[in-house]
């Protein structure tokens, strides 16, 4: 091989890895995978001989490269994602990350409380502060707080709830500094802080930060959840079912393989979720026989901002006869409409 051959050849491995590794400011989106709940969730002494099965459903999110970009512009199965539909603006990959842990925390919690007290066993829920999740660069509180902070008092009195935090800030006179209790690092402190204008707000004035309540919850009998690191709120329904599954004596799944989606709130409805069709999809390809998803309101406020939405379950039913599936989309508002479905099937015939 003479050496303009050579040459050649290097230069077109170059362009071929840096269209293969190069990462862009946009993601991937497709299908994930089936995650089987009973391994991942123990209910202590818990019912644990049934015959189907629940499962959480996922999606895989990656980094874009140029290569990944032009291959998934051409795939049903992929959905290319502006870094701002993913991360918040200004926020790090560190607390994007710390954010979707944190929602799959709430999402836990929503699921143990409303399955504990569906199944009328002893529950208590308790506000233990507000956990910071990202903050805004020149903000009053850059260089202050930072993400993961847990506060857990504001000038000696305790946080019980995000609510009761926000209106603590809001009633400091402008000037005037605010003393608050930090958690960091398993590590007690405290910092006094100014709140001022919130760069990129119009002039909103406040901390700069945006954050979570972290609540702690003990039930009577003890319950463990275990999902190292699937992050999001969308797994709440379903962790709720497989709780109380494991609560009460008959099988909910009646020997079905069962999957869904969708955010499990304090009150027990069942709130929307992203990537609904590729969860579909995946749950397809994982021999899912009933598939919950959320029947969301779509406002008229909501059509005018995002024309063309439509609700989790519309989506679902659509992606099902797309790919011609067989398996049954049943639409939900509440963990009752789903229990309730549960309960009117006929066990399946082995």
């Amino acid at each position: 091989m003479n050496n303009v051959k050579r040459i050649a050849l290097t230069a077109v491995l170059l362009l071929f890895a840096a269209a293969a590794l190069l990462p862009l400011d946009m993601y991937i989106q497709k299908p994930g995978g089936a995650y089987e709940l009973s391994p991942l969730v123990e209910v202590k002494g818990g019912d644990s001989d049934d015959e189907g099965s629940l499962s959480l459903m996922t999606i895989a999110l990656s980094k874009a490269t140029p290569l990944t970009y032009a291959v998934s512009g051409l795939m049903d199965s992929r959905k290319i994602m502006k870094a701002g539909q993913v991360r918040r603006d200004g926020e790090s990959e560190e607390e994007y990350n710390l954010r979707q842990l944190q929602l799959m925390e709430d999402s836990q919690i929503n699921a143990i409380y409303v399955a504990y007290n569906r199944a009328g066993k002893p529950v208590t829920l308790e506000t233990e502060g507000v956990i910071v999740l990202d903050v805004v660069e020149g903000s009053a509180a850059d260089g202050n707080l930072k993400a993961g902070d847990l506060i857990t008092g504001v000038e000696g009195e305790p946080v019980v709830s995000s609510d009761g935090f926000a209106e603590m800030v809001a009633s400091v006179p402008t000037g005037d500094s605010i003393r608050l209790s930090i958690l960091r690092d398993d590590e007690e402190m405290e910092e006094e802080i100014s709140p001022g204008t919130i760069p990129g707000t119009g002039g909103r004035k406040g901390l700069g930060v945006s954050y979570a309540a972290k609540r702690m919850i003990e039930t009577d009998p003890e319950v463990e959840i275990e999902t190292e690191d699937i992050g999001g709120p969308s797994a709440g329904l379903m962790f709720t079912l497989e709780i109380m599954n494991q609560l009460m004596d008959e099988d909910l799944t009646k020997g079905y393989r069962v999957a869904g989606t969708g955010e499990m709130n304090e009150d027990g409805t069942v709130g929307r979720i992203g990537g609904i069709d590729f969860k579909v999809m995946a749950a397809d390809r994982e021999d899912i026989e009933i598939f919950f998803a959320p029947d969301d309101e779509i406002t008229d406020e909501m059509r005018e901002r995002i024309p063309g939405i439509r609700s989790n379950y519309e989506t679902a039913a659509e992606t099902a006869e797309k790919i011609g599936t067989d398996m049954k989309i049943v639409p939900v508002k509440t963990i009752d409409d789903a229990l309730d479905y549960l309960e009117a099937l006929n066990t399946k015939r082995k």
